[in-house]
């Protein structure tokens, strides 16, 4: 049992230690954050008290911030409760991030601006930022898993870019709803109920403890649950026959215990209450408006002694959420709609309040609270509040007495809650839409929205399962639909890697009409068949896109459409056209960027990292794969929330970390159906044969490429597209092993199914490498320089460093170590740069058996660049092209105060001690 003031609190030491370490940090200026988890009433709110008491006593000033589940759709409502002290100093915001952060309260000037999410979250950051100046910070925020999904967005920012900063966040949700944007962000604490003896210690506490039969049947019925301790005590104490009742579920006991005290209390007072219980967190002045006459500020004093709720200056918060809820299922049908009409009529100024309020007045549906909510949501869009538009347009829906308009409004909410990168949400407002209509046209768009929503995740059949039809449907009647669904199709099928999808789509695909724009065609085109396909998706591609890209920051109405770069990104990607990729995911990104989508964000940056890897641009793939991770954990993107981890191990693995990259793979597949999902499957082997030949041990490097083709007596790739790149490593194993004789198998086999289409220079490189080491030596070398021959090869340098490699072993087995040498110095820059340490002192060996010294790598090249992280070289990169700390903050995000911070961090490692070395310590981008 712990003292804190006048209270205690038991059976909490650990919990109590950790939450004293976070504020102890907080005073030598480190940051932190944590996120506390467990079931209602386990004690999470007093704990959040217990730090904020901590906090003060050391000197840290304390800002809060509770949740509120009436407020939860009204966007940045939790956001403006947290900033609310500090909004005036916003002035002194760079004008930019001042905009986005007071536009999306409804502060600025008026003038027209479009929504920037990621400003708004960076111009919240620097506001704390320039007021920890003054001292360190604690925002305690408590019922988090209630805010509003624009909050939860910018604590999620701001989790991540703590680091530098005297700030510490320290936040509360229950376990069952833990938002998304925080469940991977933020260290967690998972507060456990209370064991029996501290249970029995907290009942020892009570005023009037209960005994004998009515003790055990507490400490039974609580669980450990503090808060229920505290009550079901209080209640046998007051009626000790409640005692031999049947046991009831939990929550409605306590429910029913919270609306005990209220029959004791004036009838001003419980109208007071009942009327916070409807506004939840609004402000008293609106309360008391609402209730006229019939109540005056001193009628809250009988529901203060009752410990129903605390009054703090022009506010009224209950003391549980638990008790909001017993209030207002207390009031009858009749009081709650009076309490909801009133509370619409004095929130004038409040249009978006207002309207949710009509609505919960609303008798059966009402199609002007519905049309109020539409204009809600309307205005959450133009804020980029996606989430929060969505959540209108559902209520609006069910309003709505008509049922095709119904069946319309959930369409929308489907569209917005896909914008927000929710799919899962998407997938349960597009499922009701059938229901309700039989208009074609919504029909296949909540199709659309569905099959997008199982897409992101890893339920592909069930994805192509909505997608397809529509696409056949829609072939002759309406042929631009049809390519629509088609190019959405694409997506889940690749991942998927099942032949008979990939075969329906494209066999739709010939029977669709020629149209103006032929993009959806293309993407089916390439990414189900990218090598029968390639001389005319090469040629289709070069007609869809010839203009040139708009430069960052460029204004949006010169921007290219963004769907056509992420389509025409994804199509270059699956040529092995990996620099057009590059470019046109890049300048995706760049506008994605500066828009609330995360669904789509993630899966462009994923596909980004992708060819950022084939490219040999290790470190910005890592960056890029960083990105993708956290905008797919926040949005519920399970193919990315797995996909990336499983990159960034084969990273890993590459770079001779090969125990981590085994970790990161185990963790990122658990529960998944790999099966199922053959990209992924495809991957995952070899980032474990890429771990196992970092090790030396070809055997077990053997069997995991080996997987990638089935034992078939004419082996299949398990996926049409991803298996292939693995052919020559599978060779390589093979050939150390003793087992050339079945490598040769699966390599005759891949060959002929090859030549059926056309193949990327890239693949033909590594065709040649495979046949190089399995062939005769009169037949060998014609293969390593074929392999060699093509300048193209180089676009991706690991896979031409094998080769070189490769080679030069080849050539000094036969004593021709003089023409092994420049091979093996080429080879070992690649291997240098990248970070690949297996390879390279692989390479390094060779070279000293080929009777050459190699020198030691330079100071601040790839080792030390190795150690930086993603933002780190980012940062570094920004800062030697001459910009100051809060230009490189407003570039990437960042206050200017983690900016010094991470440069504080960056010299040391770099081996300089000025900005002014940055310069000549960094090598050019893609050097």
């Amino acid at each position: 049992m712990t003292p804190l003031g006048d209270e205690w609190i038991v059976g909490r030491d650990h919990e109590l230690a950790l939450l004293s370490r976070l504020v102890d940090a907080l005073t030598t200026g480190r940051s932190g954050a944590l996120l506390m988890t467990g079931g209602p009433g386990a004690g999470k709110s007093a704990l959040l008290e217990a730090a904020a008491r901590m906090a003060r006593r050391s000197g840290v000033r304390v800002l809060r911030c509770r949740g509120s589940e009436g407020e939860s759709g009204l966007p940045f409502a939790g956001l403006h409760q947290l900033l609310r002290p500090f909004l005036d100093l916003a002035e002194g915001l760079p004008g930019r991030q001042r905009a986005a952060l007071l536009g999306v309260f409804g502060l600025d000037d008026g003038t027209p601006t479009v929504s920037d999410p990621l400003l708004t979250s960076l111009g919240a950051l620097t506001l704390l930022s320039d007021v920890a100046e003054h001292g360190p910070l604690l925002l305690v925020i408590d019922d988090t898993h209630w805010l509003d999904l624009g909050t939860l967005d910018v604590l999620a920012f701001m989790a991540r870019r703590l680091e530098g900063e005297p700030v510490a966040l320290l936040l509360a949700a229950r376990d069952t709803a833990v938002p998304a944007q925080l469940d991977r962000q933020v260290d967690r604490l998972t507060i456990e109920p209370l064991d029996p003896a501290a249970a029995g210690r907290l009942l020892d506490h009570q005023p009037r403890p209960p005994a004998g039969r009515a003790r055990s049947r507490v400490l039974e019925q609580a669980a450990g649950v503090p808060l229920a301790l505290v009550e079901l005590a209080r209640a046998v104490a007051r009626d000790p026959a409640a005692a031999h009742e049947d046991a009831l579920p939990l929550t409605d006991r306590l429910e029913a215990i919270f609306a005990a005290d209220l029959p004791e209390l004036p009838p001003a007072t419980r109208e007071l209450l009942l009327f916070a219980a409807a506004a939840e967190s609004a402000e008293l002045p609106v309360i008391l408006s609402a209730v006229g006459d019939r109540a005056t500020p001193d009628d809250w004093l009988p529901a203060e002694r009752a410990g129903l709720v605390r009054v703090d200056a022009d506010r009224v918060r209950f003391r549980h959420p638990l008790i909001r809820s017993a209030v207002y299922r207390a009031a009858t049908y009749t009081e709650r709609h009076t309490a909801h009409r009133a509370l619409a009529d004095v929130l004038v100024g409040d249009p978006d309040r207002r309207a949710w309020h009509h609505a919960a007045a609303a008798s059966g549906v009402d199609e002007e609270a519905a049309r109020e909510l539409d204009d809600s949501a309307a205005r959450a869009q133009r804020r980029g509040g996606y989430a929060a538009a969505a959540t209108a347009l559902e209520r609006a829906a069910r309003l709505s007495p008509d049922p095709t308009v119904r069946a319309g409004r959930l369409v929308r909410a489907a569209t917005m809650a896909m914008y927000a990168g929710h799919p899962r949400w998407v997938g349960e407002l597009s499922a009701q839409v059938a229901t309700l209509t039989d208009e074609p046209a919504l029909l296949a768009e909540a199709s659309l929205r569905a099959g997008w929503a199982l897409a992101v995740t890893t339920r592909f059949a069930g994805s192509l399962g909505f997608l397809l039809p529509v696409a056949e449907a829609a072939v002759d009647e309406d042929p631009v639909l049809s390519l629509d669904a088609l190019a959405t199709a694409t997506t889940p099928a690749y991942n998927s890697g099942a032949p008979e999808h990939r075969e329906k789509i494209l066999r739709i695909a010939e029977r669709v009409p020629p149209q103006e724009d032929e993009i959806g065609r293309l993407w089916a085109l390439a990414g189900c068949d990218p090598v029968r396909n390639r001389a005319r998706a090469l040629a289709m591609f070069a007609r869809a896109w010839t203009d040139p890209l708009a430069e960052p920051g460029a204004r949006p109405e010169l921007d290219l459409p963004l769907a056509r770069m992420v389509v025409l990104g994804g199509t270059a990607w699956v040529l092995d056209e990996t620099a057009e990729a590059i470019r046109l995911l890049g300048a995706a990104m760049d506008h994605l960027r500066r828009s609330p989508t995360s669904g789509a964000n993630a899966t462009v940056a994923q596909a980004l990292a992708l060819a950022l890897y084939e490219s040999g641009s290790w470190t910005e793939a890592r960056a890029a794969l960083d990105e993708a991770y956290g905008l797919a954990a926040e949005g519920g993107l399970e193919n990315v929330v797995v996909g990336a981890p499983v990159l960034r191990a084969t990273l890993l693995a590459l770079r001779g970390d090969t125990e981590e990259a085994r970790a990161a793979v185990q963790r990122a597949v658990h529960g998944i159906d790999l099966p199922n999902c053959r990209s992924l499957q495809v991957r995952t082997h070899y980032a474990l044969g890429a771990a196992a030949l970092a090790e030396g041990d070809h055997a077990a490097a053997y069997d995991r490429f080996r997987a990638v083709y089935t034992r078939q007596p004419e082996p299949e790739p398990l996926h049409f597209h991803a298996s292939d790149y693995y052919l020559a490593d599978l060779v390589a194993a093979a050939v150390r092993t003793g087992r050339a004789e079945d490598a040769r198998l699966v390599l005759d086999t891949t060959r002929r199914r090859l030549a059926e289409g056309e193949t990327s220079a890239r693949l033909t490189a590594i065709v040649h490498r495979a046949d190089a080491l399995l062939s005769e030596p009169d037949d060998a070398e014609r293969h390593f320089t074929a392999a060699l021959a093509d300048p193209a090869g180089d676009r991706w340098p690991f896979e031409r460093a094998q080769v070189r490699l490769d080679y030069a072993e080849w050539l000094r087995r036969r004593r021709r170590a003089v023409e092994a040498r420049p091979l093996l110095a080429a080879a070992l820059e690649v291997f240098e740069r990248l970070g690949a340490r297996p390879w390279t002192d692989r390479t390094r060996a060779e070279l000293r058996a080929a009777g050459v010294t190699p020198a030691s790598p330079p100071a601040g090249s790839a080792d030390s660049l190795a150690e930086l992280t993603p933002q780190q070289l980012q940062i570094a990169r920004l800062a030697a092209a001459g910009l100051t700390n809060r230009e490189i903050g407003e570039r990437i995000f960042l206050s200017p105060r983690t900016v010094g911070f991470h440069l504080y961090r960056i010299f040391p490692k770099l081996g300089i001690t000025s900005r002014a070395q940055l310069r000549d310590a960094l090598p050019e981008p893609g050097e």
